[in-house]
């Protein structure tokens, strides 16, 4: 199954202006084909920022812009994310390169930007590598975990990279920024989030026990291009918007929560959060912390806390994603029951926070 396969005709209520779009694009971009008709589909993965593949005959553009509907404040920065992917891209060649971006809402009704497409293979189901490819499941773990070591070794000093984020404080600021996010978008009551809190905010490490690095901030496998060819090699790293610097563990605490992810208590096979890292071959959760830790001679010894908030932050992302559904902000029947999934996380994150023996500061 490749990411060609992957798309489709854009979702009802998710269209662009095309004769506007196409207008803007031939102004901006000369060497566009003069006789090529604009052509338009989607991708259908993801719950954020929405993404279409722009074609003018063999020319091909992806193009991102935010989700409909009222948005978090700064969430869904369209010339941010272009920016950042400007600053990273040519130093970290899995990075796509940006192309274009256009914060003139009047276009399209919103800010959008325009990157350059990458062709490759993204895993969503289990049956795109079957059980008996043992040897192939362990490369492409390997393959994976060795991007996030390569990304998190980039020189942000040197490249500028820097730049991007303010990474004194910056779990701090993760921890309270994303429960503020929860407190803006909560639609009830729920204790074992707050007791999630409390535990996060009491054990926040200090500046001075972290080091700085690029934060993908999403770093997790359906993220991840791979060659159709090989699938055992990583061909580009995608979803940049919540790219900044900071604590490097912020990254692997959140890709160990998903490749070890169970979709749950309903273990529901359709669930979006459910792993397909199940099984014989892929690398277990400390193979992983152990490949991270000798290739950087990083202490994960308190990387529960990371995972914690990795549970927690997911679970608040989906919140956000579940209130704009109830307030009508958005009518995909996607995220009718995104408040089950809010409920399991939290309670995982819980479990998790309170088995781990991370002490107090």
């Amino acid at each position: 199954m490749s990411l060609t396969e992957d798309i489709a005709a854009v979702r009802a209520g998710e269209e662009l202006d095309l004769a506007a779009l196409d207008f803007y694009l031939r102004q901006q971009l000369p060497a566009l084909d003069d006789n090529a008709k604009i052509q338009l589909s989607q991708f259908p993965g993801g719950h954020s920022n929405l993404t279409y593949l722009v074609r003018y005959g063999n020319q091909e553009f992806v193009l991102r812009r935010p989700p409909l509907g009222p948005v978090a404040p700064t969430a869904h920065d369209m010339p941010r994310e272009f920016k950042v992917l400007s600053v990273i891209s040519p130093h970290f060649a899995l990075a796509p390169k940006p192309i274009l971006l256009c914060d003139d809402s009047s276009v399209i009704g919103v800010p959008f930007y325009l990157m350059e497409r990458r062709r490759g293979l993204i895993l969503r189901s289990r049956e795109q590598i079957s059980d008996d490819q043992v040897q192939l499941r362990r490369r492409l773990s390997e393959s994976v975990v060795d991007a996030l070591i390569a990304l998190h070794a980039v020189d942000i000093q040197a490249t500028g990279i820097m730049q991007i984020g303010k990474p004194r404080g910056f779990v701090e600021r993760q921890v309270r920024g994303w429960s503020e996010r929860w407190q803006r978008s909560k639609t009830g009551e729920l204790p074992e989030m707050d007791r999630t809190i409390e535990w996060l905010v009491k054990r926040i490490p200090t500046s001075e026990e972290t080091e700085t690095t690029i934060v993908h901030n999403d770093f997790k496998l359906d993220n991840i291009m791979l060659a159709e060819d090989d699938p055992s090699q990583v061909v580009a790293v995608l979803d940049w918007e919540m790219c900044s610097v900071g604590d490097p563990l912020i990254d692997v605490g959140l890709f160990l929560s998903y490749w070890t992810m169970s979709g749950g208590r309903s273990n529901d096979p359709n669930s979006s959060l459910r792993a397909i890292t199940h099984g014989p071959g892929w690398l277990t959760r400390e193979e992983i912390i152990e490949r991270y830790a000798a290739n950087t001679g990083r202490d994960l010894s308190r990387i529960a806390f990371y995972e914690t908030f990795a549970r927690f932050k997911v679970a608040v992302v989906i919140q956000q994603i579940y209130y704009r559904y109830v307030k009508r902000q958005t009518s995909d029947e996607r995220f009718r029951n995104f408040d089950q999934l809010v409920r399991e996380l939290t309670l995982e994150a819980l479990e998790l926070a309170e088995s781990s023996g991370v002490h107090i500061n």
